[in-house]
């Protein structure tokens, strides 16, 4: 029997998810390189689907194969969380061919004495997933997050808020680029000057520099930062690069990854950002000239639960890193001249995360004029992006000066 290529791409990044510790949006990368446009849409779909559902797919194998997930093969675990993701999930796949195809997969994993037993919980799963998801009471077994993630949401948006917020990053995000340069991208443009919804990426447009995929509140935080040409701005966390080539100035880019910043050097090149230098280190023990800049970014590392649509994994290996947060904020504040100002961004909707950090900092925050669409609903001085409100990434961003 055949597999599908889309099939064979979403296993083999559900696969290197769950048994690797991949990064799902890198691996489908790889996994669907050749595929048709088609294709690759639906691996995407299928991969990021599974994985978002983790915990819901595992509660109906479970309960309707009569097996603990934590018992199976990896291979047969994954190719029965792919099938059961088409069958309770995915309308308009025939049951066959999500039964079948999962079985072949555990097949050409070399688990011949798994397939029957495959076969025959696949098609329990499909008599009865969707009675067992309908009577799945609202909470995160339902909607597939973790207790702490549904926990942190439930206090800051109570219970409509947090249903609709979770409702939200189990769909695809709308695809977003920023224009750079060149012929405007064949889409819609949006309330973020230069940011267009388009159907799909322009691989070409975007290998010659012309466009860069970007969410509205991702280009919200760099326009927040206000940078003039002249001045000289600091971006603490800068790869892979999109806020900082949009900042006017000489842009120094901090990066502690020494891949990462191997990859924002080419994507700054890319994207024709002349202006932007930058520097391998730990934005918090960064060389000694690097001091006296007139503003600052800190996109600080988060456990990003503002973007757990486009990155499906992240809900099951993240966590709060206030302290961390803290540590580069402060740092941040310490290379900039008196009388400067800081952005501090982070791409999450978990007030321990926001402006417990800024407060805890000690700075002036610096109210922020405009973007009234975008205003934090208990503290107006700030911004916040929520992606059920306003159909992009979850961002708290703060302005504060030194």
């Amino acid at each position: 029997m055949t597999i599908s290529p889309a099939r064979s791409a979403a296993y083999e990044v559900v696969r290197r998810v769950f048994e690797d510790g991949a990064y799902a949006d890198r691996a489908l990368r790889s996994a669907s390189e050749g595929l048709d446009d088609r294709d690759r849409s639906l691996a995407r779909q299928l991969a990021f689907g599974t994985v978002q559902r983790m915990r819901t797919l595992d509660h109906a194998i479970e309960t309707l194969g009569k097996r603990p997930v934590r018992k199976l093969d990896a291979p047969v675990r994954d190719a029965l969380r792919l099938g059961a993701y088409q069958l309770g999930f995915l309308g308009g796949v025939p049951d066959y061919a999500a039964v079948n195809e999962s079985v072949e997969l555990v097949r050409r994993a070399k688990l011949e004495r798994a397939v029957p037993f495959t076969n025959a919980v696949l098609r329990r799963v499909g008599d009865g997933i969707e009675r067992l998801l309908d009577g799945l009471p609202e909470g995160p077994l339902k909607h597939s997050y973790p207790d702490w993630v549904w926990d942190v949401w439930l206090r800051e948006l109570g219970e409509e808020g947090t249903i609709a917020l979770a409702r939200a990053q189990n769909e695809m995000p709308r695809v977003v680029v920023r224009h750079v340069r060149g012929q405007t991208p064949d889409g819609s443009a949006t309330d973020i000057p230069g940011a267009y919804e388009v159907a799909r990426v322009d691989e070409k447009a975007l290998q010659r520099g012309e466009i860069w995929p970007q969410s509205r509140a991702s280009q919200l935080a760099a326009l927040v930062v206000g940078s003039q040409p002249g001045e000289r701005i600091l971006d603490l966390c800068a790869a892979p690069g999109g806020k900082a080539t949009m900042l006017a100035g000489e842009v120094t880019a901090v990066e502690a990854n020494e891949a990462r910043a191997r990859e924002l050097e080419e994507n700054a090149r890319r994207l024709g950002a002349a202006d932007v230098r930058v520097v391998h280190a730990d934005g918090r023990a960064l060389p000694a000239e690097l001091t006296g800049f007139d503003r600052a970014l800190v996109d600080a590392p988060c456990s990003g639960l503002g973007v757990l649509a486009a990155r499906p994994d992240l809900r099951w290996r993240s966590s709060p890193l206030p302290e961390l947060q803290l540590e580069l904020l402060l740092a941040a504040a310490a290379r900039v001249r008196p009388g400067g100002t800081i952005v501090y961004s982070v791409c999450t909707v978990n007030a321990d995360e926001s402006e417990a950090v800024v407060d805890a900092s000690g700075l002036e925050i610096e109210p922020i004029e405009g973007w009234a669409q975008f205003r934090h609903a208990r503290r107006p001085e700030f911004l916040q992006t929520l992606p059920h409100v306003h159909a992009t990434s979850g961002f708290f961003i703060a302005r504060l000066r030194v």
